[in-house]
């Protein structure tokens, strides 16, 4: 069932003050393509996280310890480099902030919406 407009209007109001309040949680909540998944990322981790079970395997395999560690330490890193998004951690929601605002301002504004909402009903 599709939004009314009213409801879009206060949507729209919600996100952009959920931006200017916190966000860095907008952001990781957002679907924004700047944050999205790199396909270049990913390749190249599961390459190194492949690369990383072969020396561990190796390693292993003629007894050599520091190779196995070090395998480990590699799969580790393409894990962790596929599982890397984007290149802007928040830098685009530090610029956005304001900073004389406090984070409660977001909380009391909605309390003051859904007081308003609950006279306007009775």
């Amino acid at each position: 069932m599709p939004l009314s407009e009213h409801e879009q209007k206060l949507l729209e109001q919600l996100e952009k003050q959920l931006h200017e309040d916190d966000p860095k949680f907008a952001n990781s909540m957002g679907s924004d393509p700047i944050r999205s998944w790199s396909t270049r990322h990913v390749i190249i981790g599961v390459l190194g996280a492949i690369a990383g079970i072969l020396l561990l395997l190796i390693g292993v395999t003629t007894q050599l310890i520091a190779l196995g560690v070090l395998g480990f330490v590699v799969m580790g890193a393409g894990v962790y480099f596929a599982t890397l998004r984007g290149a802007a951690f928040g830098k685009a929601g530090a610029r956005n902030r304001k900073p004389g605002k406090s984070k409660s301002s977001f909380m009391s504004s909605l309390e003051e919406r859904w007081d308003e909402r609950r006279r306007d009903d009775t």
